[in-house]
């Protein structure tokens, strides 16, 4: 047992693992066919597996590595909240709550809302007939992101206070981009909000997912806009924390989360409230969104590579919780580069669905997700 050598951190390496998890269904979503329905489910799925062809075995991959990692999605999720609920009959976690490091409790309401989007994903495509009852469920979804989105609100507003009434933030400490899993969390909850938002057929269940997903967008955006300037002001003036460096991908998560949630807000915006977004301007929304994930994603790791992160927190055995952060950008890349692809590039016929140009666009995002993957084993590996 870790004790007073835990962190909320930890609780990363379960949301990496649900991460890729879903992001092996996002295979499934856009490439088999499912007319007259928004996700893919069981019985669009076990046709696939009847075709005997590429889509078949693609398939069945997919599967396998949604049930893979859902399986270490809860293994380790388990293993956390048995650490977690130590953790804080300890003096280490007194002491968390008195400092900048207090936003770290964030790690929970995020992880578990990805929880609830592994669980959706695997009574979608695994349970037969589930989609018939779907309305039926969205109200017990959105029981369950709401309740994600209490406990966040509560661990910042918190935070937030004790910050205001004392100012005793550690500007000293803060030379990196940590404070933002804050608005990490935000994100999720905004973009697990959208779903039934986008998805529902019932008009009261559609606007409170849409309005739900705005609050907590623009929660994420304000404090986007406060912490990226008192984080970059830091790091400029001290240079970049080492073992915290990861802490400069997490914006590639967070537009993954935002950009998402738009996409969702204006399918069910055409669904129920009659307001269509033209296909060019998915176009140019998915296109500014994968430019600024690059731009972080290039950035991030030039600098890691230059104080040699890898080498000191990832490939020695030094063990660091923070490294399990350079899960989640490589998986968030994936899965809004699969959005760009299809709601940008297909949809405006810019591209044709399986043809040559189409695996080639694909491959480097397919090419991160299965580097992820060998980091999220080596870390596994190391601390596990």
């Amino acid at each position: 047992m870790l004790r007073e050598k835990f962190t909320p951190i930890c609780f990363l390496s379960a949301l990496g693992a649900g991460g890729l998890s879903v992001s092996f269904f996002i295979y499934l979503m856009f490439m088999v066919p499912h007319d007259g329905v928004p996700m893919t489910t069981f019985e669009f799925f076990y046709a696939a597996l009847q075709q005997k062809d590429w889509l078949c075995v693609v398939s069945a991959l997919s599967a396998f590595g949604i049930l893979f990692f859902a399986f270490y999605h809860f293994k380790l999720l388990v293993w956390n909240i048995k650490q977690y609920n130590l953790y804080k009959k300890t003096e280490a976690y007194q002491h968390l709550i008195q400092s900048n490091a207090e936003v770290t409790l964030m790690t929970l309401p995020l992880t578990f809302t990805m929880t609830i989007n592994v669980c959706f994903v695997l009574g979608a495509l695994f349970v037969p007939k589930l989609w018939s009852i779907v309305e039926y469920l969205f109200p017990f979804a959105l029981i369950g992101f709401a309740l994600c989105g209490y406990f966040a609100l509560k661990f910042f507003i918190d935070y937030f206070t004790r910050l205001i009434v004392k100012g005793d933030f550690d500007f000293a400490n803060n030379n990196n981009l940590s404070q933002m899993i804050s608005i990490f969390s935000f994100a999720m909850i905004a973009v697990g909000f959208a779903a039934p938002g986008a998805m529902s057929h019932s008009l009261v269940i559609n606007a409170i997912g849409i309005f739900c997903a705005i609050f907590f967008s623009a929660i994420a955006l304000l404090l986007l806009l406060i912490k990226m300037v008192f984080g970059f002001q830091n790091i400029f003036q001290q240079g970049i924390s080492n073992e915290a460096s990861p802490s400069l991908w997490i914006m590639i998560p967070i537009l993954t989360l935002l950009g998402i949630t738009f996409i969702r807000v204006s399918f069910g915006l055409d669904h129920h409230f009659d307001q269509k977004m033209a296909n060019a301007s998915m176009f140019t929304f998915t296109s500014l969104v994968v430019s600024l994930q690059l731009i972080f994603g290039v950035i991030g790791y030039k600098v890691m590579r230059n104080i040699g992160y890898f080498e000191i927190f990832v490939n020695s055995k030094m063990l660091s919780p923070t490294s399990f952060a350079l899960i989640c950008p490589g998986v968030a890349f994936m899965v809004f580069g699969m959005f760009f692809i299809h709601t940008g590039l297909v949809a405006n016929q810019v591209l044709t669905q399986n043809s040559l140009f189409y695996f080639l666009i694909m491959a480097p995002f397919v090419y991160i997700q299965f580097k992820t993957i060998y980091y999220f084993f080596k870390l596994k590996n190391k601390f596990f």
